[in-house]
Order: C-alpha cells, then structure tokens, then sequence
C-alpha cells in the first residue's frame, strides 16, 4: 500500500536557512514528511544531483490589468499563470488596481472575475489605492484588509494612480491600524513632469529619453520622503523596484536607523541599462520601464544589496505589452513620444533562471538567500508563510526541482507568455526547473507544461508579521 501521493527523493532540499538531503512525501497536496527512505509513494520523482526548492513566489507582477483606452495588457491570469510554471513560480500576487473616482471593493470584485478559472497556479491580490476619499479609507479598504487583502501599493508618480503627502500620510495610517503592508513606486512626479516638457521641447522624444526624464535623483527624492512619511507614522513600508544606489543609500541608511522599510529589486535592474533603450529606431520602447534601467555601476550596486541584505524581494515587475502591437508598446505610434509607450517588460518566467545564473553560480548570493530572496521572504512579508515560501510539514507542496546543470539560451519562442519579445534575448543562461510542481500535481516537466486553466486557487493572506509597528505611540 501506498504511504504517500507523491515521493520526491534523494534530492538536496534548499531552503531559506538549510541545505539537506532526504526525501519529501506529499499528501494532499501538502508536505506531510521529511526524511530518509519515506514509504512508497504512488508517484515518485528521482531528484539525484538536483536541487528541490520551494515554489517561487512572484510578490509584483502585473497580469490582465485594466489600462487606459487603446492599451491592453498581453498575458491574462492563464497565459500569464502558465508563463510563471514554466519559470519555477508556484504562487503570483498581482494588482487589483482602483481607479480614481471608482471603489476599491469594485476593483477588487473585477479582478476576481478575470483571474477565476484562468489560473494555473495559487494566486492573492494586491490591491492598488489610487483613491484615498474618506470612505475608501474608512471603510472600504479596512474591511478588505480583514478580508485577506493584506497589502496594497501606492503611487508617488503617474497622473491617474499617484497621492499626494497627504494622502499618504492617510493611507499609511490606516495601514498602521490594520495591519497591512503598504509597497510604494518612490518618483518624484512633479520633477518627472518638468523634465519632460523639457526634454519634448527640444524634440528629445525617443526612448532612450524616457531614461533621461527620471534620473536617479528624482527616484533619491521620492524614497527619502516615503521612508520619511512612513517613520512619522510608525509603519512599515517596502520600496518596490529599486534601480540603484542613490535610493539604495536611502533604504540601507533607514534601516540602519532601525526602521522597518523593505525593498525589492527586479531583473531588470541587473540586465539592461539605459543604452538598451538608445537601440535604432523605435526598438528601445522594449525596455521602457520605471524606474528605468540605470548604468554598470548601479547594477552593481544592486547586486551589493543583494548580498548585503539591502533587498529582501526579488520579483519581475512582468508588466507585458506586445511590442509589434497598436495595443501595446505602439499605442500612440513609433513617432509617439516616450511618455506616452506603456511602461512596462515581461519577465515572469525567466525571473528565477536569470538570478540563479548570475547570482549563485557567479558566487554573489548562495542559495538559501537565492530561496529567501524568490519565495520566502515574499510569501513572508505578504501574509502566505509558511503555507508558501518554504518546504516543511505542513506547508504546500509548491516544489521546484532544479537542475543546476542546464545550459540553454533565452528565446522569446522558448517562453509561455503571450508578449511578442523578451529583453533577455540570446542570452546564455545556467540552471532551470526541470520540473514544477503546484499543491502536489506537476505543472511542469521537461520541458512540457502539463498543468491547466482554473487549478490555481485564490489565496486569503495573513496580516504579515513584518507589517507590525515598532509600537511607538502616535497617538492614533
């Protein structure tokens, strides 16, 4: 008789804090044993010379988002989902984003009705609070918060999404009340607002001057307020999308005062650079992003943060606009002026590969702050540790089995998104899954995606511990 669903055996399990060799048996989808020669299993998987992670947790990406008129996103909760199994991603969390004017309980309704039975693997929402009127606050987003919505994420930038100090102030102290985690985009939209009308003046509207209208200053600037708004309130905040050293002085100068600010850093910020976006013709609107990529030297950076412990999230930021597409990057056309291509690269699936290749084997990070980094601390700091995050008793089993010996390069035909490009094209990478497993079924094997649309399950977050308060008295 069967002791277990599935045994996974003689791999060398890796989490956040340990390296060991056994085997894991699974029950029900969740892990219900460590150790040496389990029972039998009635389907068993040989993880000799491989590494058996955790699932990733992709704590920021982007998938079927209402835009502005003519622009749409190119992956949906399924394309977007199966993209994310194919990368070794077991559990996503993207945004459920309010409009200005609109409920935020309306947008959190609205995305459920896009995501359920489309996904392939588990998913929570982030919600987006573009809208801080005394009802959102008072009631609407408290009553979501309690609802397992425990993290959501403000604007300092962008017209349609951005608060005011103000407004923050608000939000943050809600936040504070209830427990939640608030992310913050730190750039400084008026500065961003003056150099672009400079910049479109002089008729310096390509790509590569997308770069040029949000330097590292204005990026400086918006961290130091945020961090500066978030100790008036005695809250806990993480800055996502970090590009470089002027906002990375900022955090760890924070931090070292002990305060309790987060940050999360993407591919992005290690791979490209702004001459990716100065590429002939309108070819650089590929790399548009914000912030947008920086030099050599903040790359470096970055990397130093992630071995010191700068950063705790590592995610994609997959934002996907096909750029061969009048609905994506080519909205208002190749003439358009930068401000005005969607924002925006993919990178679901190649988050973990591009990291592991480039971190571990080339000795800037080892692997359990590899694990930390893509799965635990995310699922941690967003209230889904440890049913995600880690390989334990208990917890799902979301496993990834890593060959650490496969050579391949990156080719957009390779991929599962729906985006037309990947910034990481031709490069040689080290190290992928090989096999992907969500709640105990395979999702991915050798190169075969074997999982289906509507298996993914929604995910009520915890209040996450890391969002508590130093607990000093604000006197709110």
């Amino acid at each position: 008789m069967d002791s277990f669903d599935l045994v996974i055996r003689n791999g060398t399990v890796v989490t956040a804090s340990d390296t060991f060799v056994c085997d894991i048996g699974v029950i029900d989808g969740r892990i219900a044993a460590l150790g040496e020669k389990l029972g039998a299993g009635r389907e068993e998987i040989d993880a000799t010379d491989r590494f058996v992670l955790p699932g990733g947790v992709d704590a920021h990406c982007h998938l079927d988002q209402p835009m502005g008129p003519g622009i749409c996103m190119a992956d949906d909760f399924e394309s977007g989902t199966r993209s994310a199994a194919c990368g070794g991603t077991t559990t996503v969390i993207p945004f459920a984003a309010q409009e200005k004017g609109s409920s935020l309980k309306a947008a959190v309704e609205d995305y459920h009705r896009r995501a359920d039975g489309k996904a392939c693997i588990d998913y929570a929402f982030h919600m987006i609070v573009s809208d801080a009127s005394g009802d959102i606050l008072q009631h609407e987003l408290p009553q979501l918060i309690d609802a397992g919505y425990t993290s959501f994420k403000i604007y300092m930038t962008y017209d349609d999404l951005k608060l005011d100090d103000r407004q923050i102030l608000e939000t943050l102290t809600v936040a504070r009340r209830e427990g939640a985690m608030t992310m913050i985009h730190a750039e400084n939209s008026d500065c961003i607002a003056w150099l672009t009308e400079a910049l479109e003046a002089m008729n310096h509207t390509a790509p590569l001057y997308h770069a040029e209208a949000r330097p590292s200053i204005v990026e400086r600037e918006a961290t130091h307020r945020a961090i500066s708004l978030a100790e008036l309130v005695d809250t806990p905040v993480l800055i996502v999308h970090v590009s470089g050293n002027e906002a990375i002085e900022q955090i760890r100068w924070a931090q070292g005062r002990g305060l309790r600010v987060y940050a999360e850093t993407c591919p992005q910020y290690l791979f490209l650079t702004a001459e990716d976006l100065d590429k002939d013709g309108f070819e650089g609107a590929k790399c548009v992003c914000s912030p947008p990529p920086r030099d050599k030297a903040n790359q470096e950076g970055v990397w130093n943060g992630l071995e010191s412990g700068v950063f705790q999230v590592f995610s994609s930021d997959h934002a996907p606009f096909c750029y061969d597409d009048k609905e994506g990057k080519k909205a208002a056309g190749e003439s358009a002026s930068f401000q005005y291509i969607p924002n925006g690269i993919p990178g679901i699936e190649t988050r973990l590969p591009l990291l592991y290749s480039e971190g571990v084997l080339r000795g800037r990070i080892d692997i359990t702050r590899f694990v930390a980094l893509t799965s635990t601390n995310p699922a941690r700091i967003y209230g889904l540790y440890p049913r995600k995050g880690t390989i334990a008793i208990g917890s799902d089993a979301d496993i990834v089995i890593w060959n650490p010996m496969a050579e391949w390069t990156v080719r957009n035909t390779g991929l599962h998104h729906d985006v037309d490009y990947t910034p990481y094209e031709g490069m040689v990478l080290h190290g992928r899954p090989q096999t992907t497993i969500s709640r105990g079924k395979i999702v991915w094997d050798n190169g075969q995606f074997l999982g289906a649309a509507g298996r993914g399950m929604f995910l009520r977050c915890e209040r996450p511990q890391p969002a508590r308060p130093r607990g000093e008295n604000r006197g709110f």
